[in-house]
């Protein structure tokens, strides 16, 4: 059974992607969970907060997530694009959920919305923001790795 938070990211990846095609604003974007049947599922405080923060902070989420890139933002599929901003954000602005929980909810939302090999690209973009972003986070965590091994 998925958690409502990841219910809501999934809500969020396709508000955000709705907004990409057809230029919605936020507040369109916010009656998404009250109509969607999933948002019942979904923790709606959680999808509004990032929402909001994603459109206060696009840009430099976008710049920060340029810098992993080995290509354009503007070429980046619209579903992996929503997805890296999400993943982004937490990285960025909730410090409180661990890095490689990010990963794992932005992995699985490539898998099953993204394309063919989605996941590995935002797998891989996201995995080098957080080297930059969380270093102390993932130091640990690879030592706690090597050390089970």
């Amino acid at each position: 059974m998925k958690s409502s938070r990841h219910k809501a990211r999934e809500l969020a990846l396709r508000a955000l992607y709705q907004q990409r095609l057809s230029g919605s604003n936020p507040n369109e974007l916010m009656e998404m969970i009250k109509t969607d049947p999933e948002g019942k599922k979904a923790d709606a405080g959680y999808f509004e907060s990032l929402i909001r923060s994603i459109e206060k902070n696009e840009a430099e989420l976008e710049r920060m997530l340029e810098s992993c890139l080995d290509r354009e933002m503007s070429v980046v599929s619209p579903i992996e694009r929503a997805i890296l901003l999400i993943g982004a954000e937490e990285l960025l602005n909730n410090a409180q959920i661990p890095y490689r929980v990010v990963l794992n909810e932005a992995i699985e939302l490539a898998k099953r919305y993204g394309g063919t090999d989605g996941h590995r690209f935002v797998n891989g973009v996201l995995d080098k923001l957080a080297l930059s972003t969380r270093s102390v986070e993932v130091a640990h965590w690879k030592k706690v790795q090597a050390e089970r091994q």
